[in-house]
């Protein structure tokens, strides 16, 4: 009889596509909602973690709405609405300064490739700081008023995410899998992606070449050590087409930022 290998414990999910996904703008902290097409990815991702037997005991989610609601409608497609959820700016998205807002295919235009590469895809290198005028200006929302001035973001490259997603991690999340209890994580493509540079061990050179599509389950087998259980590299993680998700995170790959 062939092994039966443990269920994930640990399932990622990226938010569906957004609004400001769709007009291809900087998003970061400002709160855009999903797109009807971003819904319509939430509620496909239920029925894919129930073929492939993971049933989510708790979800973890950032405090923007598009994460929120992703993991309402999936959790609503599958019947478990009901399971607790903890909510943390940690898993927010990377914070993406004065470009916030701006459209990407126009910044590319003004500030030319190797810039708007260097913005979006460097390890370290971050954006412009957020100035106190931009009309985006997420800072003053009130779901932030409780992060202290000297550690709420003005901006941040993914080497920061990283820093400040890591802490929620230890503290929430990795305690949760220790309990046995099979975790959701609903958050962004970038606060995913620091996520998963942790669990995979990708350098900071490699990094910057991954792309996290939205609306596609990634799995993890976590250990009591808060190591994954096996070696499997990223694109071997999605549940459901494998083919789909890779067509879709080449797509992430192509937009202009």
């Amino acid at each position: 009889m062939a092994e039966t290998l443990p269920s994930p414990n640990l399932i990622l999910l990226r938010h569906g596509q957004s609004a400001w996904n769709k007009s291809n703008q900087f998003t970061g902290w400002h709160d855009a909602d999903l797109t009807n097409q971003g819904e319509q990815e939430a509620l496909a991702a239920g029925p894919v973690l129930i073929e492939a037997g993971v049933a989510p005991d708790i979800v973890h989610t950032s405090l923007q709405t598009r994460a929120i609601r992703t993991a309402e409608l999936t959790l609503g497609a599958i019947d478990r609405s009901w399971i607790p959820v903890k909510r943390h700016w940690r898993l927010n998205e990377r914070h993406y300064g004065d470009l916030t807002g701006l459209d990407k295919a126009e910044t590319r235009a003004k500030h030319g490739d190797e810039q708007l590469m260097a913005w979006r895809r460097s390890y370290d290198t971050p954006p412009p700081p957020i100035r106190d005028d931009n009309p985006f200006n997420p800072n003053t929302d009130p779901r932030y008023a409780h992060i202290p001035a000297e550690i709420l973001p003005l901006a941040e490259c993914l080497a920061d995410v990283v820093e400040r997603m890591l802490p929620y991690w230890y503290d929430a999340i990795l305690p949760d899998l220790q309990t046995g209890q099979t975790v959701l994580v609903a958050a962004h493509g970038n606060s995913l992606r620091a996520l998963v540079k942790h669990l995979n061990q990708i350098s900071d050179e490699e990094i910057t070449g991954l792309n996290i599509p939205t609306g596609m389950p990634l799995a993890y087998r976590i250990g009591a050590d808060g190591q994954p259980t096996e070696t499997k590299p990223v694109d071997e993680r999605y549940l459901g087409d494998a083919e789909a998700a890779k067509a879709a995170a080449e797509a992430v790959a192509r937009q202009a930022g």
